[in-house]
């Protein structure tokens, strides 16, 4: 991520810290998964109703994220622009954890599982090639799922 996606994620987070808050991290993820099946449905149903001019991949939603020391807010990225829009989870930093990082994306991305403990919902969070510092930082600054 670039410096000043970096500044603006900042910026957004700020204002939402505790006075003893800091932030530890911000990136880029997508998060969710999207199954085989959906993919190969949404790219059969708009080459076909285009005629062929026209294809549709189906993939997880992209993110920023900023970590602290308190918690883990996640922002929706604005369409036009590119940059953070509003808060869309925000999660206890002290009851999530990863998985090992694992390839993705044809070996040029890395993935994780983010765990919530006590909690049965997980996310899987896919770094595109540009975000794999992103990756290994949040590797490194959370637990590994037990």
């Amino acid at each position: 991520m670039n410096q000043r996606r970096v500044r603006q994620v900042q910026e957004a987070t700020l204002p939402l810290l505790d006075p003893a808050d800091t932030i530890d991290h911000v990136g880029l993820t997508k998060i969710g998964s999207v199954s085989v099946r959906r993919r190969l449905a949404t790219t059969a149903a708009a080459a076909i109703l285009s005629g062929g001019h026209l294809i549709a991949i189906a993939q997880p939603r992209p993110m920023y994220f900023a970590l602290t020391r308190e918690r883990m807010l996640f922002f929706d990225l604005k369409a036009v622009t590119g940059s953070p829009g509003p808060v869309q989870m925000q999660l206890p930093r002290e009851l999530l954890s990863t998985a090992p990082l694992r390839r993705a994306l044809l070996g040029l991305g890395l993935q994780t599982v983010l765990t919530i403990d006590g909690s049965h919902q997980a996310f899987a969070l896919t770094f595109p090639p540009v975000a794999k510092p992103d990756a290994r930082a949040l590797d490194a600054l959370l637990p590994r799922t037990r």
